[in-house]
């Protein structure tokens, strides 16, 4: 590690714990927000798609203004607006006159915040002068995971020690993190993601690149299947199998995410020994029989060892979808991860939101929303198998990007 950089990786780890807690903090508390503020589950849906929504919006419009204003200023706006909106959770429910309509801005800000923040944190570790990339950005993104452990963990207890209802102060606790680490990143070296004298690829000649749109494909495939567990783990555990919230908590979002860094941290150690395609297919395949574990299985005991499990299977999908198309995509630049960061944030929204309306259909009925979000790892694993026999086709000079 090129000690001049160091701070700057650390900035970047801490980076997506920021991301995390945007993602995950929230989550927690719907139940909370149904009691407190008797807002509909129907209606608490809609705070996860507007947060990814929002993100995957930031994700379009970014590629057009990052290289203007620069990778520093917009990395310390990323923060400042995620710090903003968590703020504003504890603040705007109770001044405006729908409690609802304070969630869903303080949502919206913090939102855009996170969206930047997925697109800027791994070109940024991208461009870093480190030994085996691949390695790096795993282990960068095996912070979300231990992020959202923190954030599950953390908040747990504060809930059991000082009661649910001073969720507020809590949050306002939270706000620390992203406040510190902008001040962090206003300070460190950033070093330019494409080679002097060269230039980023346009979004043509992106749309032109059969590779680039699997890519794609695996980003949407990658957020759907992490989402649609993650985001309603909280509320299936305690609603759906009859724990506890401290106890589905603990067995479901947190377990997940412990797994899911897991196997990040285990790639980042050792994923210059493994082939990346076979060990995301392995990873697909695991992640289709956690979905069925979760859905099929009469037991409580089954389902949630079927979320953690599921924590493990998607560890690698995000990171190593990254890692693909930074090797397979030379001088992607700025709009291509900012594309790749919207395919992600689209999955993102679009497969919590898909269980949440098949389970509203279905009579409210989590098992059968998770088993609807199958679909997902399924084209993932077809999505890596069209990739390689793109690599090979491109071997024997058939394709042309």
């Amino acid at each position: 590690m090129n000690a001049k950089y160091r701070k700057t990786i650390y900035a970047c780890f801490l980076g997506y714990i920021v991301q995390a807690i945007v993602n995950n903090f929230v989550p927690l508390l719907f139940l909370t927000f149904e009691r407190t503020y008797h807002i509909p589950l129907s209606r608490i849906t809609m705070l996860i798609t507007v947060n990814f929504g929002i993100q995957l919006l930031v994700d379009f419009l970014s590629a057009g203004f990052v290289d203007k204003i620069g990778y520093r200023a917009s990395i310390i706006i990323a923060h400042v607006f995620s710090a903003a909106g968590l703020l504003g959770l504890a603040v705007l429910p109770g001044l405006l006159p729908d409690a609802y309509a304070g969630l869903l801005a303080s949502v919206t800000v913090y939102a855009i915040g996170g969206g930047l923040i997925e697109v800027l944190i791994s070109p940024i570790m991208e461009s870093c002068p480190t030994e085996h990339k691949e390695k790096a950005m795993s282990l960068l993104h095996s912070f979300y995971c231990w992020g959202h452990v923190g954030v599950v963990l953390l908040s747990t207890l504060f809930f059991q020690v000082f009661g649910i209802d001073n969720w507020k102060i809590l949050t306002c606790i939270w706000v620390a993190v992203p406040a510190v680490n902008g001040f962090l990143f206003a300070r460190t070296p950033i070093a330019p993601l494409v080679d002097e004298g060269e230039r980023g690829m346009s979004m043509p000649e992106l749309c032109r690149n059969k590779v680039f749109w699997v890519l794609m494909l695996l980003m949407v495939c990658a957020g759907a299947s992490e989402q649609s567990v993650s985001q309603w783990a909280s509320t299936f555990a305690e609603k759906g199998l009859g724990v506890s919230k401290a106890a589905g908590d603990l067995a479901g979002p947190m377990a997940f995410a412990v797994l899911m860094g897991s196997a990040r941290a285990f790639y980042g150690k050792f994923g210059d020994r493994m082939d990346l395609d076979k060990f995301m297919i392995g990873s697909g395949l695991l992640c289709i029989a956690s979905y069925l574990c979760i859905s099929l299985s009469p037991s409580p005991v089954f389902s949630l060892a079927g979320c953690a499990v599921c924590g493990l299977s998607v560890g690698i999908m995000w990171p190593g979808s990254f890692s693909k198309a930074a090797a397979s995509v030379r001088n992607g630049g700025t709009a291509m991860f900012a594309l790749l960061a919207l395919a992600g944030d689209l999955g993102c929204s679009g497969g919590p939101t898909l269980v949440g309306y098949v389970s509203g259909i279905m009579s409210d009925n989590l098992k059968a929303g998770i088993l609807a979000g199958i679909a997902f790892p399924v084209l993932l694993v077809a999505g890596i198998i069209l990739l390689r026999s793109f690599k090979k086709n491109s071997e024997t000079g058939a394709v042309h990007g």
